[in-house]
């Protein structure tokens, strides 16, 4: 680790519909749903899924993308998902997430090994896409 303490606070995911996409998160990945009640209620601009304590995935409608005037461009971004997103689980967690997934008929690529990722060498890792195309990487380490 370098003397950085640094964390990954939240990744924005253009989705199409935001409440079904937290049902997606919920459902088949397992995380913990934000403010979908109050984005429902138009209270707040989208709704979020807790990935752990300290990193939260907001799940943005293409409908804000005129908003986004943070930098120059930053509403031509709407619509085009990132690469992927690389969730790192423990064994049982990546197990259970992997059997979660296919009860929902989420296609799956098969499991891959060694892939290096920020702790090395990661022993199994899969892909999935999420409704809206975006892609995502489950992964574990041994510990």
């Amino acid at each position: 680790m370098t003397s950085m303490s640094a964390r990954l606070d939240h990744v924005v995911l253009w989705v199409a519909d935001p409440v079904a996409a937290a049902g997606f998160y919920e459902e088949a990945v397992g995380l913990e749903p934000l403010r979908v009640a109050e984005f429902a209620e138009g209270k707040v601009t989208f709704p979020s899924v807790r990935v752990n304590e300290e990193t939260i995935l907001d799940l943005a409608p293409h409908s804000v993308a005129d908003r986004m005037r943070m930098l120059p461009g930053s509403a031509d971004s709407a619509g085009r998902p990132v690469n992927h997103v690389c969730l790192s689980l423990p064994a049982d967690a990546f197990d259970a997430l992997r059997t979660r997934l296919q009860e929902h008929g989420v296609p799956l690529s098969d499991i891959g090994h060694d892939a290096f990722g920020a702790r090395g060498e990661a022993t199994r890792n899969f892909y999935f896409r999420d409704p809206d195309g975006n892609v995502f990487e489950a992964r574990h380490y041994d510990e």
